[in-house]
Parts: C-alpha cells; structure tokens; sequence
C-alpha cells in the first residue's frame, strides 16, 4: 500500500522478519507464523493474501517503522529495529488492555514486563491488533477485545513455551480451525440480535442492549464466568425474542438486563446527572430571597433562615438518591453488586439525613419560638452542618491539587477511604483521575467566579429584589374582585397571581447564567484570540507591509531549524540569512500561489505578480515579488525629478516607501548585473567607469549635482527598451536592435545625465568615446543564454514596465482571505517542525454514502422552475473564478457556454470547476491530497537527511522545486507518512448499478494515486437451496489501467451496520488507516494547500504540554465557505464562526471542557482505537455520534486541545429548509445525549466548575433555549391569567395608590431578556478580532438589514421544538439534508408540513395570548405599555410564523404564490391511502406527524401540556357581556353545551358522502335547515338577549383554542381513539385546523405578493449582488417568463 524510501525499506523489510512474517529459528527449531496459531482470515482462498493478516502485518511494520524513524536514529549498513521503538508501541497499543487489568485487580498475562523480550512484544502487539482487525463491530466493545487478548495471549504463550505448533483450543470448530467463527461471531449475534430489537430505533432504550451495555459488562470480574472459549449457555449471550412476536405472546420475553446504566426517556435525567448545579442555583436562590424578604438585614431571624439551606441540601440529595434507584430499573440483575448496594446505601444515609437535619431545625425553630436563648437544639443543628460543610469544602481544596489525588488513589487499600470513596461516588472503569493541574484549575475558576458574581449581582438586584415588595402587597392584599370563578387564590393570599409574577423571574434566574456565561466567554476568548495574535493580519495592506518579515517568520516556524542559519545570524551576516531565509520560503510560496492559479482565484498576470524570485542569484539583496515592487521605479523617479534639496532628503523620501527602495536597489543592481554579463570587455568598462562614478557621488554625497536626475526617464526608457529585446528568443534583427538599443542608452548617460568631471578618467572615456565613433562599442553582444541571467532580464523588464499599483492583487477575496490567514499563522506560536522522515504519521478519514461526488453535466445545466441551472448559479456569485477558469483551458471569457462542450477534456474540467465550489467528495478529495502535495515538497527540498540540508544552504538546486511531484524519493517518504481512506459504504452496490457516482469515485482514484477507498462487498451465493449472504470489507486503489484494484478484503461475521450509518462505516474501514494520528474529515470540508504545510508542526502538539495528560483529539480551526452563497448562508457561516473559532478557544483553555463537534479534529489513532473508535454508534442514543468520541476521550483520562494556526474549510447548509432540518438533528442528538451514560458520568466526575462549563456548552445551551421559550409563555401566560381573572387591575390600581413602583418593574422587566441580544455579543467581538472595528460594525449592520434577528429567532424555536419533542419522545433521526445550492422556490405547502408544528402552531398561540391580553389586560400607559412589554413577545410570533416565506426564493412573487395555493390546496384536500406519502396527501402527512407518540408516559406528557388551552374558554366566558357579573360555574359548563352544539354543526356539514350517497337530497336539506337555524339562533339572541356581536367574536377566540386542546389530547390517544370509533371526526377537526392556520399564515403573504417590487427586495435580500443582478437579466432577456428558460 505503501512505497517507502530505500532506508525506510530496508528498516521495515526486517521489522517484517521481527515480527515474524518469515518466522523465526528458536533453539534450532523454527518458529511457526502467529497467525497459523488462531486461523486468522489467511486462508488459500483469498487471493494474494488480501486480508487480516496482511492488513495487520502492514499495519504494525507501518507504526514500528514511523516510531523507529523519530528516535533519530542513522541508517547502519544492516538496520536493527530498536528496543525504543518496539517498547513504544508496544505500550501505547496494549495501554488499554494494561489499566484494565488494573482495575480488575487481575495479572496481565506477564509478571515483569521489564522481563518480556522485544520478539515477545512484537507477537503481543501482533495479535493484539489481528485480534481488532478482525473484530469487525465488537471494535465497539473495546474492553471485550481485552478480555479476548487475555486469554488468547496465554495459549500463544503455552504454544511458545512448548515450541509444538498447533492450532489454538479457542479456534477449533468442527469443520477446522477459525479465530473469526468461534471467537467473533458468536458475539456479533447477540449484539445483532439486540440492535434487531430496537425496532428501527423506534423501542426505548431500556429495552435492549446497546454497544455500551455489553462493553460495560467486562468492566467487572463477572465477565470471566463467560469462560474460555465461549460459554454460549452464559446470560451474556442470551438472544432476546424479537419484539414483532412478543404481541402473539403473554407475558415478558425472556432477555438480559441492561449494564450500569439505563437510558429512560425522562427530563429528570438533567437533574440526575447535574444535581449538584441544581442543587447550588437552589440553594443560592433560597439564600437570595430570604436576604431579599429580610431587607438585608444581618440579624438572628435572618441567619436563622438561612440556615434553612441545610434542609433544602439533604432533601435534594436525598431526591437524587430516589432517582439513582428509579433510574438503574432495568439493570439490577447485570449490574455490579457493589454498585447496587451503593445507591441503597446513599438512600438510606439521605433518608437519615434528611430526617436528621429536618428534625433538628424544625425542633431549633420551634424552641427558639419559644424562648430567645439559643437552644441546645440550635446549637448541635450549626454543628452538624458545619461539621459537613467544612469537612467538604477541605476535601474540595484538597481534591484540586493533584498530589492529594495520588495520595488518596496510594491510600485506597484503607477501608475507611475505600469506603468513603464509595459512597461519594461511583468507581467505574472510565472517568477515574477527572483532575486537572491546579494552574489549570486557578484558570477556569477565576472565569467562573466573573460569571457567577455576575449572574448572581443580576439575579438579586434585577430579578427578586424588585418582586419582594409586590410580593408582599400581593399577598396581604384582601377583597380583590375576580371576575370568572376562582378555585385557588381567592382564599389562598392570591397564590396564582403571586406564581405568575415569579414564574418569569425563575425562568429567567435558571437561564441567565448562560446569558452571562455567553458573554465572559466571548470577551475572554476575544482576548486569549488577541493573544495568539490572531487578526493581526486581515488587510491586504497587512500582508504587503510585512511581506518582507516572511521568510523569517517561516524559517522560524513551518521550517525544520537549520544550523547554518544560526551561524549566518551569530556571525552578524544579516544580509547572507536574509537571502538564504528568502531563498528557502520562495519555492513555498510559489507553490502556494500556483495552487491558487490552479483553482481560479487568481489571473496568470496576478500569479506572475506574486511569485518571488529563487534569490539563489548573485545579486547582493533580497528580490522580493513583483506585486510589491509594481510601479515603484516611476514613483521613485518622480521623486528624484522633483527634489531639489540634499541626497540625503532624497533617499529619506525613497525609503519611506520600504519596497520603493528595495526596487530602487534592485534595478541599480541588476542593470549592472545584466550589462556586465552580456557585454564585451570595453562595454564592461564602461558599466564599471559609471558604477564607480555613481558609487563616489553616494560617497560625496553630490549625486544630485555630479547627474541629471531630471533625465532619468530617458534612461528608463533605454533600459526599458534594452530589456524588451533581451527577453525575447535570439535573432539578428534582435541582435542588432540590442546594439543599437545599448548604444542608444550610452549616449543618453553620456550626453545627457552624467555631469562629473571626465578629467580624472580622460583616458577611460577617450578609448570609449574612440570605439563608439568607430561602431565597433557594443558591437559583439553575448545573448543571455544562463537560465539565471534570462529570469533576472525578464524580471526587470516587469519592473521597469508595471505602471499600475499592485495594490489590490490578488483581487478575489478568496486569495485574499486564504493569504491573509496563512501569513497571519507565521507569528503564531506552533511547535517547531521536524523533518518529514521523522514526523508523526498521520491518515485522513472521510466516511461517504450516496452524496455528490462531481457534477454531471446534466446536473450542471438543469434548470429549475425559475431557469436557474447550477452553472448559472455559479457563474454569477463567481464571476471571476468563471474568468479565470476559462483563460486557463484557452478559452474566451466571452465564449458561449455550449463551445466548452465541444471538448470532453473541457468538460471534465468545467465538471471539477463546478465540483470544487459545491459541497462535493471531488471538492474534499482534492483538499485532502493536498497533505500528500505538501510532504512531497517539503522532502524534495529537505534531501532527506541532515547532512544534504546543512550542505544544500548555499546551493542554488537546494530550492529548486522544479519536478517535486516526480520524485520517487519524495513520493515514497510522503506515501509513508501520509494515508487516505474514503469509506464509501455502499460503492460495491454503486458499481454493480452502475450508478454515476461509482464512475465519478473511479475517476478520483485515477487522478489521485494514493487514494483508497473503502466499502462494503455483499457477495450473495445459493447454498442448500438458500441465497446465503455474506459481507466484507474491501480496500480498492486505482491501477495503471483505471480499474480498481483490490488491495485487501475481509471477510464480516454480517451486515455492518447495526446501529447508526455513519460511525458503523467508519468503523469497518478504519482497520485500513495508518499512522500515529488519524484526522476526520467530512465530505462537505475542504483543504488548502498552504494549511497542508503545517500538518506536521500541528502532529508535534501531541508531544507538546497541554495540563496534566498528554494530547489525545488535536481541535482545528474551521473555515465556512459557503458564506457568500446567500444572506441565510452568510448567517449560518457566521454563527459557526463563532462557535469554531472564539467559542472553542475557550472551551479547550481555560475551561479544559472542549470535546469532539464533529470535524476536522485530528485523533490520538492508537489511543482511540484501542478504546472503541473515533465514534460510537447505538441505535439513535448515538445519532450525534462524534461529541460521543470527545466524551469517550475525557473519560478515559484524554485530553482535547484546540490550535488555531491551522485551519480547514467547512461547508455548510444554505436554505432554511436544509439549516432547519441540521439543526433539529443537532437539537434531537442533544435531546438524546441527556439520557446518555457518557454525560451522566462527565456530569458525575467533572470537578463543580468544570461540570459547569460541561454543562453549558452541551446539552445546557439546548435547555436554556428551550428555558427561553418557555419564558415567553410563562411570562404571557401569567399576563393572560391576570388579565382574564381580573385581578390585574386590582393590584395595578393599588400598587400606584401605594406608589409601589417595584411592581410596575416587575410586570415590565420581561422585554430586556426576551430579545436575547446579548447572544450577539460572541459573533461581534470575533468580527471584531479578525475583521477589525470599522468591517465588524458594517458586518453587523449588514446582517442586521438582511434580518439575521428573525433568522436567529427563527432557529430559537427549531432548537427548543426538537430538543423538547426528543427527550419526551424520542424521533431523532439522521437528516440528509442534501448540501446543495438553493436557488429553488419551496412550496407553501412543504413549508408548512415542516414548520406546522414545530413554528406556526406555537407562533400562533403566541399571538392568541397576545390577542387576550391586549383585549382583557389593564395598561396603564395605554398602547404604548403593551407595546413596550409585548413587542419581543410579537417579533418571535411573527418570525417563526413568516420567516420561512421570507427567506424563500420567489417567496413573493405573485405567480409563484397562486401556484403555491393550489398545491397545498390539492395536497390538504387529498385524501390518501395506502402507501401515499406525506408529501402528497395531508391525511398521511398528520399520520407521521404523530408517528412519535408512542409510549404511555408520553401521552399523558401530552395530555397535560394540552391543558394549557382550556384556560381561555375558562376565562373569556366570563368576560362576555351576555352573563354580566356571574361568576358561577354553570356559565362555563353553559359554554361546553355551547361547544358541543357547535361540533354537532360541524358534523353535520362534514358528513360521509361515501356513506350518504343515497339520500343526497335530504342531506343537503338538513344541512341547509341546520345553517338556518343555528344562524337565526344567533340573531335571536343578539336581539332579545345581552349577547353582542363582539361577545360572539370573543366566543370564537374561546372556542378555538379548546378545540385545538380537545384535538391534541385525541391525537395523543390515538388507538384509544380509534377504538371508540370518533377517529374520523377528530381527523376532520384537524383538517380544519390546519386549513384555518394555513390561510391565517397564506394571506399576508398573498397580499404582499400583490406589490412586485417586495420580490425584488427579497431576491436582493438573500442573494449576493451578482446573482440577483444576474438572474434579473436573464429574466429580461427571456420575455419575463421565466418558464422559456434562458
């Protein structure tokens, strides 16, 4: 798979024989191959020996050779593989396997490990990794693969020890010998029998075991009754009964408990796993009040108080012990005994506890009631809660210095500590040693106590200060009249109203931490980013100032240290380092900028511009690249024209401009330079005579005197000309034209410029003046034939000629950015580089399934409903990468699109084009090669050892890159430190249907030498009659011919994929990576070749000191490319920014809480996969499966940093639909993450602070979103509750007759936190950071314009639906949300399915309160009051009602909406059937919508929260004027009478015409006399009663949402429903609703599609300029039809 370098082949030739390919002689006898023990896949059948062993042996000889190449060791004659090295690995890959024998208290299978000899390592780690090859999904199951390596290693020991080979007693079977039969498959069945019982993912958790479950069970001495070999007959393999059988049959079916742990579907999860915060905000909310009831008074009754927080303690501690039992339910019988014991034993300590302590201070109040002496009572309570109180507080000091915790780990043989320990917390294999360096902990503690001190200033002064006085008026106030029926507050000191004046305020007390936390984080990672320098560099202007630092900075950094250079610089030989710092940059950054030609940023001449010099020349400076030196010599001359005054002003006016003196120098040194090469020993004469001439007037200071300066443009134009001929090929019409062109710029110097004194040199000038007057001065010229003297010629004809300032090259803001950033990471502190020889080895990972590979040119020109094609698009939003792309195939940039299709070479190329601006495995693949571009150069120009770099400093060929690619040395070193794997899971089935994208990964195999690609073979044979199926795992390359080529294939024990698609593909091909580290990368990412060149400094951070463990996940910056592809797009690109960048920073340090959030991260490979992967992946608990690595990781005593020197691109989605479809998989993956062991246990074993910031930027962030939500309808719902009780006015009214304002603030202190503004705070200051002031305040009003607000608020209620809906019910699921362009319109009716319930149903009731409290409330103030107070409330309601439409392509064109209103018409009305989909019929749609209401906790969940909507027909019957001052409860059961008459007229009208196609006619008359009659009912009553119009309308407003109540609670109860035969009519119901919400949301956008110019605006408001310029004149061209296509 790999070539490698003769030395490196040598080396790893004998690594094979060592480990026992070839075998081994041992006392005479030969040793037998290791795998001829186990019968690993090496069968005869498989050809070439494509399989494990081969993999395996690969493998191992890859890492032993890497790690023998970093120890620096020189290449002898006969190459020796060294003890170092082996020992190194040999650690490193049986870590795992060692700490858990540990914990088991067991003895690895050696006594001394000092005593195991280097051929034994060698086998242990061999079969330790033929073991994980072959393990296929038990991989998953890393502590399983230890139990199999014990006892495994133990037979190959007996067979070494005898010397007798002979198959091992664990792999025989009856038909032969076979480690993968009798060893893995028996426990891939059970595990698949499992995941084939989680019905889809649709079964809870707790009723079957997931990968978690069986791995947990080795974490105990009971594994070992599973024997050795197998015991079948153990519980552990007991198969469940499938779940589609368990109905035919009474009773439970017979299968095993889960291990440790069970993941009930609950909300109570967030306090069980974060008690400890919930206990403190408790707690200090308590304190907090009572100081506030007290008026801060310090006396007795307050202390007395206060001291009630022992009781709250040991109560919620005892509350968390009642749930630790509820929660284990369903995995007593497997689970530790100590384990149980322990949660019994917390219960019965907190059970006494809490008594204890409730008892003491019920008896101290009581007795101090009595008496005001302090009580012996008293006394014995404050000594036992201090006693508790300082003795955790020591141990919390103790416990942050890490010697305390080796202490307390050295002194766990003590029972007592044992004991203790025990209780206080849970011993499991992961999460032991959870501490970080003191330094460390000083850090983050600090952040938290800015957080906190603010949090808690905020929420006592602003949130329960002012609600202590209404509190108190609320409560003592008596005679308040309510207007309905009153249950509860009317002789209960007006409970509810006291509720709902605090229900905000706790609300917003539990979520402003985060609010708080949010903004001391961004102003810290502001200035940790201002630090490390980040920004200082983000102007082109920037890059051209410091250019000239560079080379410095990049020998400093991205180079390996040369020795010579530190002698140049010791030796105080500036200029020497200078140049050979400049000669070692230049092939770099030549490469870097014909990469960016390469892929269209930039024009030829731009590439011409930016390329420097070799400065391998004679020249005795620095040639720096033309961009700077443009137009300079012009500049420089105007200068000299005009100065009148002293040399010495001159040359200060010219050196203020840095790169105007150096083209000055320059073009003085190359002139000389140029003519002494091609001129004759007289010409020479006369260059030395007028050199030495200038050099004397420098000298006396009189330049200005002793030339004409004013007739340097003469000679400019001379040279100019000189050089004009030069640079072209020889010929005798040249020859001469040279001659007459250099004696032209004789006479000019002569004559007209110089002015010295010819005296002192008479003779000189005479032999001169004589040869000129006789034709023969200049006559034999010597072309330039040296590649040297030709570059230098070329390169001075640019200066002399570029007129124009290079100013704004390059001029895409692409190159911009990419250079920016790229010279900006030159100052920033990164380890120092080591050559490529001995750096870390490294693959690159990136799973794939059925997405983009590359643009079809069918894809590219189909056009949607508006013309739109894909090319179009493109063409528009890259106008000049269109350009560029075409001068670089020779086409015209006028050219007509259909001449490119004349070529097929032009288009594959316009297929890349495309590709490589798309979100394409193309795009990724060709990012990802740049890793193996860059070690190639850097090889080529290292020469591979020390000695060639150290010789090759001052050699002209040391930096010549010419041909690098070619190299086989460079090749070889490259391929073996660098690995690509593609997993692309189903590309065996692509190819047999020969779908294209099976062509298109072909074709990257063949452009791209060391790509592999991974995939699963399902290979199908008839055997007895039955198609029999088996499954492996195959690695392919292209070969010489195109075709694939099959490099190993391994045989599964079955379908991979048993739990979630993608960790499942990852892991299958994860046994073909190689390397110390392993980078994941999607295929929506991108790379740059400039970035590829800090790879190895990056890999040295593994070494580097990040706390008190060493590096395990290395964090990457991200860049998001998509951001110029529309306003929506730009928003998304900019919240990632933000959390990528800044947010992350700070996660990683000072916080030390940074985990895995997907890609590009580069992972510890060997720590990883010897601990269960780089994901995991049960059955939707895993479905977010890559923070599960970041958790996996900390758990296991890892460490996860965070480096922002390197960055890789990163695509996002673009269209709402596709952004709101990621972000309600991210919020369900967090919904599922809460229930999860992982969290538990980081939430368990993380220090306080540390568990606090865990929880804030995981699944607290989505719960305080959800908070934030729930604030609004807390805070309206008790408006509404004032309103429609009528004691809102009462208690306004007396407030201001008492002139108690605190209340006035209480009611309107909601506005401020409703708008959520501070969450902005993070994206400015990163602006701020990177872009500068002045380009973050246009930013931001920019994003401001587009309507990022309704955006974001939009997202807001995405988050919290689906965070909500999982943890209640589960549902979360993969979402493909395609990552293509959007430039489609999105139907009214698609929207609508996606956002009914989870925007507009909710947006709606949101305007319902609104409407009931603008009708029924008291403002005192008037309009102006509500507003103030409800403007938030309706800027939410109206985002998540019409932010979908708004942000919509075509969204208000007119045309568009009536076509829309007949689709969702016919959708809506359409009835359905078997087998319709949800997109075509809205009875099918409703179906799927209550798909996720499964279990009986989660109707009655529903049920409750559906209640909610009976509170407005409760109070507005109330209200009506028809009932007057009656408050008895007959007129709310009068309403119910009411509604029922009402559904019975809906009943009748929405009758069966199945059912009455016989009596059509008198049905039509009942419905008719049926309309007559409720409407002459209503009339009547009009006039003869107290009923009004308004009344009627306010009935409805009544009726509306009980129905929607009514509905919710049948859905819910969907069979009971159905069984009672009312199904039908509820279904009805809903239609109406949905028909009735959809019109409410239809008619402003119908209204506002009547105004064309709003479309115009819209189309400009979400696309960048040049596509909406674009598409508008294609529009014009077509007629204005949009359908004749363009």
């Amino acid at each position: 798979m790999h070539r490698i370098t003769s030395g490196d082949a040598t080396r790893s030739s004998r690594i094979d024989a060592e480990t026992g390919e070839e075998g081994k002689e041992q006392n005479g006898r030969r040793q037998p191959a290791l795998w001829s023990f186990f019968f690993y896949q090496s069968s005869p059948k498989c050809e070439k020996g494509k399989d494990n062993v081969s993999n395996q042996r690969e493998h191992v000889v890859h890492l032993l050779a890497n790690e023998q190449t970093r120890l620096g060791i020189p290449d002898d004659i006969e190459p020796k593989l060294d003890e170092a090295a082996v020992q190194k690995v040999f650690v490193k890959s049986l870590d795992n396997y060692i700490k858990w024998c540990y914990y088991l208290g067991i003895q690895p299978v050696w006594s001394n490990l000092d005593a195991v000899s280097k051929e034994k390592k060698l086998l242990f780690i061999s079969l330790y990794f033929l073991i994980w090859g072959e393990a296929a999904n038990i991989r998953f199951i890393p502590e399983c693969l230890c139990y199999i390596f014990h006892h495994m290693v133990r037979e190959l020991d007996e067979i070494v020890r005898q010397q007798i080979a002979k198959p091992a007693d664990s792999c025989k079977t009856e038909n032969g010998v076979s480690f993968h039969d009798q060893v893995i498959c028996p426990l891939y069945e059970v595990v698949a029998a499992e995941a084939d019982n989680n019905d889809n993912g649709r079964a809870p958790h707790s009723a079957w075991r997931n990968y978690d479950d069986f791995n947990e069970y080795f974490w105990s001495l009971h594994c070992f009754e599973l024997s050795w070999p197998w015991r079948t007959s153990s519980p552990f393999f007991l198969k469940p009964t499938p779940r589609s059988k368990n109905v035919l049959k009474a009773g439970r079916s017979k299968r095993q408990g889960k291990t440790s742990f069970v993941e009930h579907r609950t909300f109570l999860h967030l306090y069980h796993s974060f008690h400890r915060l919930w206990i403190f905000l408790v707690m200090m909310f308590q304190a907090m009040t009572i100081i506030a009831f007290n008026n801060e008074r310090i006396d007795s009754k307050s202390v007395r108080e206060v001291l009630s927080l022992g009781p709250t303690f040991v109560v919620m501690k005892f509350s968390e012990s009642v749930l630790d039992i509820v929660m284990m339910f369903g995995a007593y019988s497997t689970t530790r005994r100590l384990a149980v014991s322990r949660i019994f034993f917390r219960l019965l300590w907190f059970s006494i506890a809490s008594i204890i302590i409730c008892f003491l201070y019920v008896k101290a109040l009581q007795e101090q009631s009595k008496s005001n002496e302090v009580s012996l009572t008293y006394k014995i309570y404050i000594i036992v809660i201090g006693i508790y109180a300082g003795v955790q507080i020591l141990i919390g000091f103790l416990m942050r210095i890490p010697a305390f915790h080796r202490l307390g780990n050295q002194c766990d043989n003590w029972p007592l500590i044992r004991f203790v320990k025990w209780m206080h917390q849970e011993h499991y294999y992961v999460g032991r040693g959870m501490y970080e360096r003191t330094s460390d902990y000083i850090k983050y503690a600090i952040f938290w106590v800015f957080v906190l001190g603010l949090k808690f200033s905020f929420s006592y002064f602003l949130l329960i200060k002012p609600l202590v006085k209404p509190t108190k008026s609320v409560v003592n106030m008596t005679g308040l009249t309510y207007s309905w029926h009153d249950l509860v507050s009317k002789h209960n000191h007006n409970a509810l109203t006291v509720a709902s004046l605090w229900a905000p305020a706790v609300s917003i007390y539990l979520l402003d931490i985060y609010i708080f936390y949010t903004i001391i984080s961004a102003v810290c990672g502001f200035l940790l980013g201002a630090r490390d320098r980040l920004g200082e560099i983000r102007s082109l202007g920037a890059v051209h100032k410091l250019f000239e630092k560079f080379p410095e900075a990049f020998m400093d950094t991205l180079h390996v240290p040369l020795s010579n250079r530190t002698y140049l610089c010791s030796n105080g030989q500036v200029l020497e380092k200078n140049k050979a710092d400049a000669a070692r940059f230049s092939p770099f950054w030549n490469e870097i900028i014909k990469n960016l030609r390469e892929e269209d940023y930039i024009t030829t001449l731009e590439m011409d511009l930016l390329l420097m010099p070799k400065n391998t020349g004679n020249l005795p400076m620095v040639q720096w690249p033309l961009f700077l030196l443009g137009s300079k010599i012009f500049l420089a001359k105007d200068i000299a024209i005009e100065c009148k005054d002293s040399q010495e002003e001159l040359w200060d006016r010219i050196s203020r401009d840095d790169y105007m003196k150096y083209a000055v120098e320059e073009c003085y040194c190359a002139v000389r330079f140029v003519l002494t090469a091609i001129l004759d020993d007289e010409g020479k004469m006369w260059v030395e005579r007028v050199y030495e001439d200038i050099q004397a007037s420098i000298g006396n200071r009189t330049i200005h005197v002793d030339f004409e300066l004013n007739k340097l443009s003469l000679v400019i134009s001379r040279v100019t000309a000189l050089m004009g001929i030069l640079k072209e090929t020889e010929n005798l019409e040249l020859q001469n034209g040279a001659v007459k062109a250099i004696q032209d710029l004789y006479d000019v110097v002569r004559h007209d410029v110089l002015s010295v004194n010819m005296r002192g040199h008479y003779e000189t000038w005479n032999t001169l003046s004589k040869a000129r007057n006789e034709g023969r001065l200049f006559s034999k010229l010597k072309w330039p034939q040296d590649v040297e003297l030709i570059t230098q010629v070329k390169r001075l004809y640019s200066i002399l000629t570029i007129k124009d300032s290079a100013a704004n090259i390059p001029r895409n803001l692409e190159a911009r950015r990419r250079l920016e950033y790229f010279t900006n990471s030159l100052f920033m502190d990164m380890p120092t580089a080591r050559p490529v020889r001995e750096m870390l080895s490294f693959s690159v990972f990136t799973p794939y399934f059925s997405e983009v590979v590359l643009y079809s040119v069918a894809e590219l020109l189909k056009k949607n409903e508006d013309g739109i094609s894909i090319l179009f698009y493109l063409q528009k939003i890259y106008p000049d990468e269109w350009r560029n792309f075409l001068a670089r195939i020779g086409r015209d940039e006028n050219a007509v699109d259909s001449e490119l299709f004349d070529s097929p070479r032009d288009i594959l190329e316009l297929r890349f084009w495309a590709s490589y601006r798309g979100q394409t495995l193309a795009r990724t693949v060709r990012g990802m090669m740049y890793y193996r571009k860059a070690l190639m150069l850097q090889t080529y120009l290292e020469r591979m050892t020390a000695k060639d770099v150290e010789d090759a400093v001052s050699s002209k060929d040391a930096t010549d890159s010419q041909g690098f690619e070619l190299s086989p040395e460079a090749r070889a070193q490259a391929d073996l430190k660098f690995t690509y794997v593609v997993a692309c899971q189903i590309y065996g089935k692509q190819k047999e249907e020969q779908k294209p994208e099976a062509a298109d990964i072909a074709l990257l195999m063949q452009r791209n030498e060391a790509l592999r690609v991974a995939f699963i073979d399902v290979v199908e044979t008839l055997k007895d009659g039955k198609v029999h199926t088996e499954y492996y795992s195959k690695l392919v390359k292209a070969d010489i011919n195109g075709k694939d080529k099959e490099i190993y294939s391994i045989k599964l024990p079955g379908n991979p994929k048993l739990g979630e698609g993608k960790p499942e593909n990852q892991n299958h091909a994860i046994i073909f990576t190689r390397g110390n580290a392993v980078q994941t990368i999607d295929m929506n990412q991108d790379n740059y070749f400039e970035e590829a060149l800090k790879m190895r400094n990056l890999l040295e951070e593994f070494h580097c000191d990040h706390g008190i463990r060493p590096a395990t996940i290395l964090g990457v910056r991200e860049h998001v490319f998509t951001g110029s592809v529309s306003s929506l797009a730009s928003f998304m690109s900019n919240q990632e920014s933000s959390f990528v960048t800044l947010g992350q920073r700070v996660l990683a340090k000072p916080l030390k809480v940074r985990m895995h959030y997907g890609h590009p991260d580069v992972f510890d490979r060997v720590f990883h996969i010897t601990r269960g992967g780089i994901s995991k992946a049960s059955r939707v608990i895993n479905i977010s499966e890559d923070i599960f690595a970041g958790f996996n990781s900390t758990l296991r005593q890892g460490n996860i940093t965070h480096h922002e020197y390197i960055q890789v691109g990163k695509g996002r989605d673009v269209g709402l639909n596709q952004i709101a479809l990621f972000e309600g998989k991210v919020a369900g993956g967090n919904g599922e993450q809460v229930l999860s062991r992982d969290v538990y246990r980081l939430g368990q074993l993380f220090d306080f602070l540390r568990m606090m910031s865990f929880y804030f930027t995981t699944v607290g962030y989505y719960f305080c979103t959800m908070l934030t939500v729930m604030t609004v309808y807390a805070f309206l719902y008790g408006r509404a509750y004032l309103a429609l009780s009528g004691v809102g006015e009462g208690i306004q009214v007396r407030a201001n007759i008492l002139k108690n304002t605190s209340l006035n603030a209480a009611l309107n202190a909601q506005f401020l936190f409703q708008i959520g503004v501070f969450t902005a705070v993070p994206m400015v200051l990163g602006f701020i950071l990177e872009q500068g002031f002045f380009r973050a305040v246009v930013s931001f009003v920019t994003m401001q314009l587009q309507l990022c607000t309704v955006f974001f608020t939009f997202s807001l209620g995405t988050r919290a639906h689906y965070f909500g809906r999982t943890i209640l019910h589960g549902g979360a699921r993969y979402q493909a949300t395609g990552r293509g362009f959007v430039v489609r319109h999105i139907k009214f009716a698609e929207n609508y399915r996606l956002y009914s319930r989870s925007h507009f149903v909710k947006g709606l009731e949101i305007v319902l309160l609104l409407v009931v409290y603008f009708a029924y409330g008291y403002h005192d103030g008037g309009t102006f009051s509500y507003i103030l107070l409800s403007v938030s409330s309706w800027f939410m309601a109206l985002s998540w009602l019409f932010a979908p439409y708004m942000f919509n392509p075509s969204g208000f064109e007119w045309q568009k909406t009536v076509e829309d209103f007949r689709d969702w018409t016919n959708w809506l009305l359409y009835r359905g059937g078997i087998g319709v989909k949800g997109q075509e019929s809205w009875e099918a749609w409703w179906d799927e919508e209550l798909a996720h209401i499964r279990t009986f906790s989660g109707r009655v969940m529903e049920t409750i929260l559906s209640l909610r909507f009976f509170i407005f027909q409760y109070g507005i019957v109330y209200k009506l004027h028809l009932q007057g001052s009656n408050t008895s409860l007959s007129v709310y059961g009068f309403s119910w009478v009411v509604l029922a008459v009402l559904i019975l007229l809906f009943k009748v009208f929405t009758f069966s015409q199945k059912i009455s196609v016989n009596f059509q006619l008198l049905l039509r008359f009942v419905q008719g006399l049926s309309f007559l009659l409720a409407l002459a009912g209503l009339i009547i009553a009009i006039v003869l009663t107290d009923l009004s119009v308004p009344d009627v309308f306010a009935s409805i407003l009544a009726f509306l949402p009980t129905g929607w109540g009514i509905l919710s609670i049948a859905a819910a109860w969907k069979p009971l429903v159905k069984r009672i035969g009312l199904w039908k009519s509820i279904r009805s119901i809903g239609r109406l609703y949905d028909a009735g919400m959809g019109m409410l949301i239809f008619l402003p956008i119908a209204f506002v599609s009547w105004f064309p110019f709003i479309s115009t605006f819209q189309t400009r408001l979400m696309f960048n300029q040049a596509f909406s310029r674009g598409l508008e004149i294609s529009l014009i061209l077509a007629g204005n039809n949009p359908n004749t296509g363009l």
